[in-house]
């Protein structure tokens, strides 16, 4: 059975002016609904709350008494527009007798192994009770220090947490392009292999009513295909793309990420994932960093350990720093903070990280 994660951006489900596009949204319940009866299992990671809040609030809030900042903005905005935007998926589904349920997170959740597997475990029994999830980041308690970059950052988190297959990424474009969108000799990358960078001809400009730009979903995109989860980047306005995209139907234009060949742990994406989230650092040495970053997989030891900063306990994912002080990797602790002083340097210890619970980044 096909699992897919199907992002869709605020553009895509809104119009110009900020309201919901109701018909875009119907037609995407449509698609999923038919996918899901081929068999396969759909999660939606929707944006939309903060765009559909501030087109039913924006000139009241903005006119009030009390001037709002933009946290107090989003939190408001977002309060009020995922009721109607829940309320919206959930009346367009039972039409199909499907029912849905929401998953609303923040970033900190991904930092414990703990959290993560509450969460994996959530959505698994959904999925296996024919019910679809529908997750957002919960904006009403994230503050900007712990917000995720944008909801393709969740998106690519949800679909390594979750084992998918596919990572379908829905925008108001057709891909990413060789150049600029608004160059007409500009074409759509149709497909990005392993080991390819692209960076270079991807603008940093970011349009309408999302937070991400396509540098963003390229960096998603590229992490989550060297996990072997095949990416598509699409323009979710399209007729028909999400079933079209499903069933490789020649001519359909997005930009697909190739996934690497090889399967990746649930821990190993975990703690790839989890550079965010570390407590503390070590640096070591160039001898220990070329052994890390070689072909074998080898753990590291404390006699590569030249330096310990912050404080973490034994279980913590931490940074390793090379001696230029690059992070390179992250890995999942084997000693507290204070241990790890304590045979820094030392031949005859157990590894401080073990090459099963290290990411390379």
């Amino acid at each position: 059975m096909k699992r897919l994660v199907i992002k869709i951006g605020s553009n895509v489900l809104t119009r110009a002016d900020g309201t919901l596009d109701t018909t875009r949204i119907s037609s995407i319940v449509d698609q999923v609904e038919a996918l899901r009866r081929d068999g396969a299992q759909v999660i939606l990671v929707s944006s939309g709350a903060v765009a559909c809040g501030r087109s039913l609030l924006g000139r009241e809030a903005s006119a009030g008494a009390h001037r709002l900042d933009p946290v107090e903005q989003r939190q408001l905005y977002s309060a009020v527009g995922q009721v109607q935007l829940i309320g919206l998926y959930s009346r367009l589904f039972k039409d199909w007798g499907t029912t849905i349920g929401q998953v609303l997170t923040m970033k900190e959740s991904f930092s414990t192994r703990r959290e993560y597997l509450n969460q994996r475990a959530c959505m698994e029994v959904m999925l296996a009770n024919n019910v679809v999830p529908i997750i957002n980041e919960n904006d009403t308690v994230s503050v900007t220090e712990l917000m995720f970059t944008d909801n393709d950052e969740l998106s690519g988190l949800v679909a390594s947490m979750m084992d998918a297959d596919t990572l379908l990424i829905l925008t108001n474009v057709d891909g990413i392009y060789d150049g600029p969108v608004s160059d007409k000799s500009s074409k759509v990358i149709e497909k990005v292999y392993p080991g390819d960078d692209i960076s270079g001809s991807i603008g940093t400009q970011k349009s309408g009513f999302g937070r991400g730009g396509m540098l963003s979903k390229y960096s998603i995109a590229a992490r989550a295909a060297e996990e072997g989860i095949r990416v598509l980047i699409a323009n979710g306005k399209r007729e028909g793309i999400v079933k079209d995209l499903y069933n490789d139907v020649p001519g359909t234009v997005c930009t697909e990420f190739v996934p690497a060949p090889g399967g990746v742990s649930s821990v190993k994406k975990w703690i790839a994932h989890s550079s965010g989230f570390a407590k503390g650092t070590v640096t070591v040495n160039a001898a220990a960093r070329k052994a890390l970053c070689g072909e074998t997989a080898v753990s590291l030891l404390p006699v590569g350990v030249t330096a310990v900063q912050g404080d973490f306990e034994e279980g913590d994912i931490i940074g390793i720093l090379d001696p230029s002080g690059e992070l390179f990797a992250v890995g999942k602790s084997a000693y507290s903070s204070v241990q790890a002083k304590e045979v820094l340097g030392r031949h005859d210890c157990r590894p401080l990280v073990h090459y099963d619970y290290l990411s390379l980044l």
